[in-house]
């Protein structure tokens, strides 16, 4: 594992379904009308806040809230969506966390390696029968708090020690399966961090997340999600801005330097 992973919120931002509220237009970055039906991606250079600790802070005049969806309530995502903002709900899907509720519904057998952040393990994604109905029932509770997309965390285990010999087509196969569950209860899914297999999944998702890609000289590497007028929502911990946003705004990235553990702070590109 190369670059930190952390916990995953739901991008407060994308699909319009799981909202009373109309969503964007076309003609609005937050969101376009996809070809599938009601949910809504990100377009390229959409403005956005991603906050994973503490309360929520919605000064942050942006069109997209990226969110633990665990921390927050269906009244949370409601007083977004009134704002006008959509909502993101980041999850972890590929890794175990034992502080979440639900921790005690997954069995020992498709548990791993630890991914190096306390209390998290990586998971065996190639038990589906085990994880599709745990991931399904996380997924049902985004879409009765009214998120609008999913941003499913942990994407790419295929690369790091996880106990298991997970493949890049177990990794596909489960990532596909994630983004069918999130796209049957209406809600926009992003691919997150998985630049490998880029550009396979282009048409299976919704938007792209990735973390630290600037240090690799990776940020390249999503382009064909812009080319699809996708958005690529884009983090940076540790390099100043002006070692990466020239470079961001090239590539239409929305880009944010953030803290480690993101809290209401933040600088864009």
């Amino acid at each position: 594992m190369r670059r930190p992973f952390l916990l995953a919120p739901l991008l407060v931002l994308l699909p319009a379904a799981c909202t009373a509220a109309p969503g964007p237009g076309a003609d609005d970055p937050a969101g376009a009308k996809t070809p599938a039906g009601d949910r809504r991606r990100p377009r390229p250079g959409a403005d956005w806040q991603w906050r994973l600790s503490g309360r929520l802070d919605t000064s942050v005049d942006v069109p997209v809230h990226d969110i633990d969806g665990f921390g927050h309530s269906k009244g949370t995502v409601a007083k977004l969506h009134r704002d006008g903002r959509k909502a993101i709900r980041c999850l972890s899907t590929g890794a175990w966390e034992d502080f979440r509720p639900d921790a005690d519904d997954f069995p020992a057998s498709v548990i791993g390696r630890g991914n190096g952040w306390e209390g998290e393990r990586r998971l065996d994604i190639r038990r589906t029968d085990v994880l599709e109905p745990l991931m399904a029932r996380r997924l049902d509770m985004c879409r009765e708090k009214g998120f609008d997309a999913v941003e499913p965390d942990d994407m790419d285990g295929y690369r790091d020690r996880t106990g298991f010999p997970l493949t890049a087509d177990d990794q596909l196969r489960c990532n596909r399966l994630l983004a069918r569950l999130a796209h049957e209860r209406g809600m926009a899914v992003g691919l997150k961090n998985d630049l490998d297999q880029i550009p396979e999944p282009v048409d299976d998702f919704d938007f792209a997340a990735d973390e630290q890609c600037a240090p690799y000289d990776e940020c390249a590497e999503p382009t064909p999600f812009v080319e699809a007028d996708k958005a690529v929502f884009h983090v940076e911990y540790e390099l100043t801005t002006d070692r990466f946003c020239a470079d961001s705004r090239r590539l239409e990235l929305s880009s944010l330097l953030k803290k480690y553990e993101p809290d209401a702070w933040r600088r864009a590109c």
